[in-house]
Parts: C-alpha cells; structure tokens; sequence
C-alpha cells in the first residue's frame, strides 16, 4: 500500500491567525492528503546562530546601530539566511511524497524542483513605497530584494489578501499576472452571520480603536481629531483597545490588550470603527468591525480601499490628518441613520467576500487546477 501524500506547509510564527485558519482549510478541502507543518526557525535552521547574525551584520550593521532595525528582523532578509533556508527545505522534503508545497509570507523560498508551490502573503517589501511615511532608505537591502522576487517568480501561484499587493508583485517585481490570485482573507472574531445588533449604538457616539501599535495606527491623530469632535458632541466617547499609552483625556478609556472573545464586547458597544492607519500591510480590524455591522473611518492606504468603499460602508482620510477625520466622524455621529446603513453595507461585503472559508475555498479551487 502506498503511502498518503502529504502537503507540506511552511510558515515562520504564528502570521497573527492566517496560519491556523490555512491549516483548518486544507483539512477540510484536501482531506486524502497528510498536511505536514514545518516551521523554518524552529524545524530548518537556527535563526540567531553566531554565522545568522554576522551576515546580517555585515548587511545592516549600520541601520541597527543607529536603532532603524532590529537584529531579529534583519536575520532573515539576507541572501545567506535566504539560501539556507531553501537548501535545508530540499533536503527535509527529498525522496518523499508531496502534492504541493505551501507556504505563507514571502520572506523565503521553500519551492520544490517538480512539485507545484503556492505562496499567500499580505504584502510586499517594495510596496512599501506606497505609504507616505516610509523612506526608500528604509529598504532591506537590494541583494535580499532580489531573493523576494525569487519566491514570486519560483511559486506556480502566488496568492495575495488584496489588489494593492497583486499589482506591486506584477509592478514592482515583474511577475507574470497568470502568476498572481487576490483571494483575501477571513477574520480572527467569531460573529455569526444571522446576529442580531442593537441598533441603539449608533446614536451612542462611541468610537473605537483596535491596535497595538499606537504610533503607527494613528493613535495621536486620532486623539487631535478627538478633541475637535468634542466641540460638537461633548457626550462623544473614545476606547481605546490593545494599547494603553500613558494619556489622560476626558471621555477616553484606554483598555490595554484583551483576548478575541472578549474583543466582541467592545465592537458590540461601539457606534464607530476607526483606525487612522499610516502603514498597514492588511488590517484585519477593519473586517472585524464590518462583521459587528459598524461604519468605519480609516486611511486611504494599502488594502484599506479594497473593503472600505467610501460613501457606502465608511469613509476614507488622509493619514495625518486629524481635521478631515474629525469632520468625517463627526457627519457620522449627526446621523445615527447613515451609521446603520454603512455598517450594514460593510457586514453584506464581509460575509460575501472576507471569510475564511470563502478565501479558503478560492484558493483550494485554484490549486486543485495544478494537481
């Protein structure tokens, strides 16, 4: 008796829930093959070895001394770390039986000679260049560029969460377009899709935020636009979730990190989503608070554009500008009515296109082509 295929699936970390929500997709869609998880820090190679960190050194030792990078993320965007990594994935994989190989996030090549190879990720290095607070000179280095368009090049289909990642692949990269499939994603939050909302929180002019990092996620602008909002609705509320920094403003609570299934609690007490956003490779907050049915106000940047269309489930700023998101949410705390009607927009396009099991069910149809 032969024995079962298998699927090996490679990741590094945990990819916040994608990996999991991957996993659970191959077993449902793949069910006669063995899905074998192979992680390349923990299974392949050593990522701080005394050999890893001297060539890194040798790369970013000045962008690291003056605090621009970190060791740990410069390890693995050297071209030696890159190479080790794809021989030590030969070499797990020689003389077995594998269907396909899978991998998430772009950072590696784990391609196999002769097996067909799908890569999914929510970004690219270079589109970087598309948000307005990041610097060319803050690039990895060009030699490691050079190997992350090796991974695109290399996969039989590279998969992406969004339109703006599928176009820096082709742009940026020159990967063919029949190499590249937009599938989306799912979200993290459990809700059922029947749930009934109370549409009384519209009116209750509370605006969230979900983030960790409060700098990056537009925190102080946000807070800036806060205090103008206040000036017309003085009961207007601010909370602050996944991040507490050391402020103190009147009608705002900062509530620090909190578990998923407590996270439902607060997008059920919120009128408002919005995350002010100036660099987001994805941003699966904002899925979440269309599955809870609530309006949101965010940045014109990155994926964001994809699901929040502006004028039917929320409405799209500038990042850094605390005056125009002001204005924005304001018109939305004048009308609880337009509130439901965006939020239910936005619950109708999540349920229709951002699932895990939509997305998984795309990406299996189209491996299932090369099998």
């Amino acid at each position: 008796m032969s024995a079962k295929p298998k699927i090996a699936f490679f990741k590094t970390g945990k990819f916040s829930h994608v990996n999991q929500a991957m996993l659970e997709c191959f077993r449902k869609y793949f069910p006669e093959y063995q899905v074998e998880v192979i992680d390349i820090f923990s299974d392949l190679i050593m990522k701080h070895n005394i050999v890893n960190i001297t060539e890194c050194l040798k790369l970013y030792s000045r962008e690291i001394l003056r605090g621009d990078k970190t060791i740990s993320d410069c390890i693995p965007r050297t071209p030696s770390v890159f190479n080790k990594v794809k021989r030590a994935a030969r070499r797990r994989l020689a003389n077995q039986n594998y269907a396909f190989t899978f991998q998430t996030q772009s950072i590696f090549d784990t391609s196999q000679p002769g097996v067909p190879h799908f890569m999914y990720t929510d970004h690219t290095h270079l589109a970087n260049l598309k948000y307005p607070e990041f610097k060319k000179k803050d690039l990895f280095s060009k030699s490691w560029i050079e190997c992350e368009k090796q991974v695109y090049h290399n996969a039989t289909l590279n998969f992406t969460m969004s339109s703006n990642i599928t176009r820096s692949m082709i742009e940026d990269y020159c990967c063919p377009p029949e190499k590249v499939a937009c599938v989306y994603c799912g979200a993290n939050v459990q809700v059922a899709q029947d749930e009934i909302f109370d549409d009384n929180r519209y009116a209750g002019r509370n605006i969230l935020f979900a983030g960790y990092d409060w700098e990056r996620k537009g925190g102080p602008t946000l807070l800036e636009a806060f205090k103008i909002v206040s000036h017309s609705f003085p009961d207007a509320s601010l909370t602050v979730v996944g991040n507490r920094p050391h402020l103190h403003f009147d009608h705002c609570r900062f509530v620090g990190n909190v578990s998923l299934s407590d996270m439902n609690k607060y997008y059920k007490e919120a009128s408002i989503f919005c995350l002010p956003t100036k660099l987001e490779p994805f941003g699966i907050v904002f899925l979440e608070a269309m599955a809870n049915k609530l309006p949101v106000v965010a940045t014109n940047i990155g994926a964001i554009p994809d699901f929040i269309i502006e004028g039917e489930n929320g409405y799209l700023v500038e990042p850094n500008n605390a005056e125009q998101l002001a204005q924005r949410l304001i018109a939305l705390m004048a009308s609880p009515d337009r509130c439901k009607a965006f939020g239910e927009y936005g619950h109708r396009l999540f349920w229709e296109r951002y699932t895990w099991e939509k997305t998984g069910a795309r990406m299996c149809e189209n491996i299932e082509r090369y099998l």
